[in-house]
């Protein structure tokens, strides 16, 4: 059984060009037009999802998506950063420096209060396994129709933390390596294979 679970970071907003965690803004104006540029450049899916934050529904929605009726899986929620949510990286480190300190060195710290990166990689790493069982019923879709017999092809538009934790558990790698995983506007990260063997490819721009 083979599966094929393509990843893509949401366009530029306003959040991620001033590195600040993610307070619900919608996309930039170069953004959508570089996402709008894409649409059509992605082949047919089994199913569709999408993080359930405005970049990622506006990227979906842009790149014609929504026209296959994307859910939103609470599994693929973004990193909850807790009363950190809204200021920038460089503000919370001037206010809270031994806070954000500790959260970048230790994969299970959570000082904002919300969840870890371990915690992540963990909830992400569970969605792979279901999301790689067409059977299973629990990667946040419907039909399954049209795949090939005992496979799945999914795309979803999610957050970068959200592919950054699922490279790291598909290759094995310390969760201490999440950060070192970059992940820019609308790029494709393609997991390919099975629960507990997946190959990744990373980093093709969207409409390569």
């Amino acid at each position: 059984m083979t599966s094929r679970v393509m990843l893509i970071s949401p366009a530029m907003s306003a959040a991620l060009r001033e590195a600040r965690f993610d307070d619900g803004c919608p996309l930039d104006p170069a953004g959508l037009r570089l996402a709008e540029a894409a649409t059509g450049s992605l082949s047919a899916a089994d199913q569709v999802l999408v993080s359930p934050t405005v970049r990622c529904r506006e990227t979906a929605a842009a790149l014609g998506l929504d026209a296959l009726a994307f859910t939103e899986p609470p599994e693929l929620s973004g990193l909850d950063v807790g009363r950190w949510r809204g200021a920038t990286l460089a503000e919370v480190s001037a206010d809270e420096p031994e806070a954000v300190g500790r959260w970048l060195a230790d994969p299970s710290s959570a000082p904002h209060g919300g969840e870890s990166v371990a915690g992540l990689c963990e909830r992400v790493a569970k969605w792979l396994e279901t999301a790689a069982d067409p059977s299973s019923g629990a990667s946040g879709s419907g039909s399954t129709e049209g795949s090939g017999a005992g496979s799945v092809r999914i795309i979803a538009v999610v957050e970068p933390e959200i592919v950054r934790a699922g490279v790291v558990r598909a290759l094995g790698a310390p969760e201490s390596a999440f950060w070192r995983v970059d992940v820019p506007p609308l790029v494709v990260t393609e997991f390919s294979g099975r629960a507990g063997r997946w190959n990744v490819r990373v980093g093709r721009a969207l409409g390569e």
